[in-house]
């Protein structure tokens, strides 16, 4: 822009000097240097940075915090928008519901051996159990040994008898027979909780099950999402049955369940394959890879420091909301910068003509360089102006 402005001005002083009239030297400069005035790139180049400091700061007022401009310009692309299921959709906090024990196990043993095997675990589901047990007044013993699988579950040693506790394939891992339990985990898992195995010394022992509930608001965002023409995709390790449960509830129709920590990643690159910008959702460490891998990371404020680093976006309040928010206030923001690019564009392709004393001919109208002064700082303060719009912006999703 800048050197086609210098060009023009130049070309305006040549004109004007060889075919303009008396005195041609000052109509010569007097239009060069008008040229220069009203051509001046302030609202072309404050445009852009402008609407996005004006978006950046609307979007802090609800607790979405956008690292820098290129995430929120990103943001407003996405066609995608991947959620994890626990701690994201759900609070995170799961709580024992069941404890199913084979007809030849006694419920409290059960229940103290798989809390014990859980104890040294800082997995959510891990976490209910010990709970669980500790309400149900089962103080969990320390195993002796302890090894987490990731994807499978917990494999362990307590007062010298092996323990597992875990998913199907832990089971198959170790070929322990689990079928009589089959019908009671569906039923389970049919109801939207999670239910695991535990096995001790090679045999099937039982299975316990916690249940994960859904954030307040998760259902309202998820719909909102949605109306603003995004897919939304649900990625969790839980099994197929009980993913399905959790995503019928918030009206989700894409699941990818049985999704290894370490496969999340590879999943949201296949999601992007064909060009679509895709957003992840995460707030635990296995999903920072997955975070970095998407066009725009969001992470939950409440979870932990990784996933906040590894994200674009954090939403500081744990809502889903903000992600629903943020896409909206991104789509305003480049929409703002758009309209102030355009005005500042269609200033400079009509002032300029003028400002070379393209009417001079017809109407002997010659534009002032003080006139041309005042109407570049007015192109400046109408960019400012628009940005602010953005301040009343008024997003579906706080409604």
């Amino acid at each position: 822009f800048v050197p086609a402005v210098m060009i023009i001005s130049v070309l305006t002083f040549l004109i004007w000097f060889n075919f303009g009239p008396n005195p041609a030297l000052a109509f010569a400069v007097v239009t060069a240097v008008t040229v220069l005035i009203i051509a001046c790139p302030c609202a072309v180049g404050m445009a852009v940075p402008m609407s996005l400091v004006a978006g950046v700061g609307k979007a802090a007022e609800h607790g979405v915090l956008i690292r820098n401009g290129e995430a929120l310009q990103t943001a407003s692309q996405l066609k995608t928008v991947v959620l994890d299921k626990t701690g994201t959709i759900t609070k995170g906090k799961p709580e024992l519901t069941d404890v199913i024990p084979m007809a030849d196990v006694d419920p409290d043993t059960l229940l103290r051996l798989a809390a014990g095997a859980d104890r040294p675990s800082e997995h959510p589901l891990a976490q209910a159990i010990v709970d669980g047990a500790r309400a149900r007044g089962l103080e969990p013993v320390e195993p002796g040994e302890f090894e987490a699988v990731p994807g499978h579950g917990v494999e362990t040693t307590i007062e010298g008898r092996r323990v597992l506790v875990g998913n199907h394939k832990l089971m198959r891992r170790h070929n322990i027979n689990a079928d009589l339990l089959k019908s009671a985990v569906q039923r389970l898992q049919g109801e939207g909780k999670t239910a695991m195995y535990v096995a001790v010394d090679g045999q099937a022992a039982g299975v316990v099950a916690v249940a994960d509930t859904i954030k307040e608001d998760s259902v309202q965002a998820i719909r909102v999402m949605q109306e603003l023409g995004l897919q939304v995709v649900m990625l969790t390790g839980d099994n197929e049955r009980t993913a399905q449960a959790i995503a019928r509830q918030v009206g989700i129709e894409r699941v990818l369940a049985e999704v290894l920590p370490e496969d999340k990643a590879q999943e949201v690159h296949m999601l992007k394959v064909g060009g679509q910008k895709v957003g992840m959702v995460g707030d635990g460490i296995n999903d920072a890879p997955a975070l970095v891998e998407a066009d725009v990371g969001f992470a939950i404020g409440t979870g932990t420091d990784v996933a906040i680093e590894a994200a674009d976006i954090t939403l500081m309040s744990g809502s889903l909301k903000g992600v629903a928010y943020a896409i909206e206030i991104s789509r305003a923001t480049m929409g703002n910068a758009k309209q102030s690019l355009f005005g500042a564009f269609i200033y400079n392709s009509l002032g300029i003509p003028v400002a070379a004393g393209v009417l001079f001919p017809f109407f002997g109208l010659l534009l002032s360089p003080l006139i041309a002064g005042a109407a570049m700082a007015a192109s400046s303060v109408t960019v400012v102006t628009n940005a602010n719009r953005l301040r009343f912006f008024k997003a579906k999703s706080f409604v």
